[in-house]
């Protein structure tokens, strides 16, 4: 009865693992999220041994008008959906609602949809999450609302970023397009901006990418791509990288721009899924090449 028992093994001993045994250990990934989600990306990279290089491509910043934003919060009670296509979007979100004084049980009258990992970001704020699709996309969301009845005539707000200084990716666009066609009554306003940064702070990243040094860069967004494509020179300053995206989605805008990609988060609902396919990746090549060795 007194005996201690000993602890279950858990995911938690791989921090005790040595280095050398983890999928990544020594390979550079080149991180070009904006830094409220690089820090997450790089968590999960570090965690598999790899060393995460961080060159963020874009950043996410307030508003500097919010007149569409707060009309539209003061006028919440009369949209059937909100729509988050982001974690930043989020927070945006009820922080103005917070600066606004308007309570979170104003939103709760309302339908509420984020996507994957979003969502318990979501409730977070306000305790409630009335869809999380299946598919942890846009395309996923409309699928699932598509199947409701009587979506047809329903008001929904998109809080969605406000671009500036790149050509905005379709993605956003596209979802508008779709819901419209499901008879849905779409008002979009501008939560926050994202905007490119300037390629003169990223001399020392941009090298060791020149170098072969990098043997990742790895894209969560389609914004991501269109800013770094304006801070290289031209294709041969990365081609000795290894291209991964974060999901099909960003995968197929990355390839219409002229990159090679060869690595594809097939779980991109979370940035952890994004590293386990960087690490599979590697084990699969690596286990490639021993086989051949073996050949030989």
């Amino acid at each position: 009865m007194g005996d201690k028992q000993m602890p279950t093994q858990s995911r938690k001993i791989n921090r005790l693992t040595p280095s050398r045994e983890l999928p990544l250990y020594g390979k550079r990934i080149l991180v070009t999220a904006p830094r409220n989600y690089a820090y997450r990306l790089s968590e999960q990279i570090i965690k598999k041994g790899g060393l995460p290089v961080l060159m963020p491509t874009i950043e996410t910043c307030y508003l500097s008008n919010y007149t569409k934003l707060d009309t539209a919060l003061n006028n919440i009670g009369k949209f059937d959906w909100i729509i988050f296509t982001s974690r930043n979007g989020i927070t945006a979100f009820f922080h103005r609602m917070n600066d606004l004084d308007i309570p979170v049980s104003v939103v709760q009258k309302c339908h509420l949809c984020a996507l994957g990992k979003d969502a318990e970001h979501l409730l977070s704020f306000c305790s409630q999450v009335d869809l999380i699709p299946t598919e942890s996309s846009p395309a996923g969301i409309v699928t699932e609302l598509g199947k409701l009845p009587q979506i047809h005539d329903k008001k929904v707000l998109i809080p969605a970023p406000e671009v500036v200084g790149l050509p905005e990716p379709d993605v956003v666009p596209n979802l508008i397009e779709d819901l419209q066609k499901l008879g849905m009554e779409v008002t979009r306003v501008p939560i926050y901006i994202t905007q490119g940064l300037d390629k003169t702070i990223y001399g020392m990243e941009l090298n060791l990418m020149r170098q072969g040094i990098i043997d990742v860069i790895a894209f969560s967004s389609t914004a991501e791509v269109e800013s770094f494509l304006t801070m290289v020179n031209s294709q041969s300053d990365y081609e000795r990288c290894i291209i991964g995206c974060f999901g099909p989605y960003t995968t197929a805008n990355a390839q219409k721009l002229g990159m090679n990609v060869s690595i594809v988060s097939r779980d991109y609902s979370s940035f952890e899924g994004f590293a386990e396919a960087i690490a599979a990746f590697f084990t699969l090549t690596s286990s490639s090449h021993s086989a051949l060795q073996d050949i030989e």
